[in-house]
């Protein structure tokens, strides 16, 4: 394939994904509802449907650029809770929420993620992390697999026994054996797919429940 035809099929998906963003439904409710990205409707669905979200509980919120997930939680956990974000990337800051720039693996990071909790565990941890795309599925599902063991493992160190976990995976290689693990930290397991969550995304929301002591 010679470099213009790639370039205008390439051209021609850009276009074609900007009409339809720009377009969308929950990219234009997000807007007017001052939220930063169609992404709150996903959480925000499922925590109609389960109730993860209650006054005064703290949460964590893995990957949390550019921030609409924290912004769902923060007004869901007042009065009285706390939401720590964390992510690679700069974000904005979101009135309530604390925000750590940087990876949660660090022990510089994680420390002030602990610091953040101030003594406590945390009630719920949020993980909507996905990695940079390299279009290559293999690859690709490897690298959100391993994105969601990582929070697994932190799972296990700091959220409180009783305590939930949302997670975004994509149904491939690894999924089951993720699944397992889930089941044998957690009380209840479940899937959840979100109306806001594109048809043809692979992406697929993993919800367990109470974390066994």
């Amino acid at each position: 394939m010679s470099s213009k035809v790639a370039s205008s099929k390439k051209n021609k998906t850009n276009k074609a994904w900007i009409h339809e963003h720009v377009n969308d439904t929950y990219v234009q409710r997000a807007r007017a509802g001052g939220l930063r990205s169609r992404a709150a409707f996903k959480l925000s669905e499922i925590d109609d449907k389960d109730h993860l979200l209650r006054p005064g509980m703290a949460v964590v919120d893995l990957g949390s650029a550019p921030g609409s997930w924290s912004q769902v939680a923060i007004r869901r956990v007042a009065p009285g809770g706390r939401v720590i974000a964390v992510d690679l990337l700069p974000m904005e800051a979101i009135h309530g929420v604390s925000f750590i720039q940087g990876d949660f693996r660090e022990d510089t990071v994680l420390g002030e993620l602990i610091g953040a909790l101030d003594g406590r565990q945390a009630d719920l941890v949020l993980s909507d992390m996905a990695p940079n795309m390299s279009g290559i599925a293999s690859v690709d599902q490897a690298r959100v697999m391993l994105l969601a063991e990582l929070t697994l493992e932190f799972c296990r160190d700091h959220l409180k026994p009783g305590g939930g976990l949302l997670v975004k995976v994509f149904q491939g290689d690894g999924f089951m054996e993720l699944r397992k693990a889930l089941q044998q930290m957690f009380g209840t397991l479940q899937l959840r797919k979100p109306a806001a969550s594109r048809d043809r995304s692979a992406e697929i929301y993993l919800l367990a429940q109470g974390k066994r002591a």
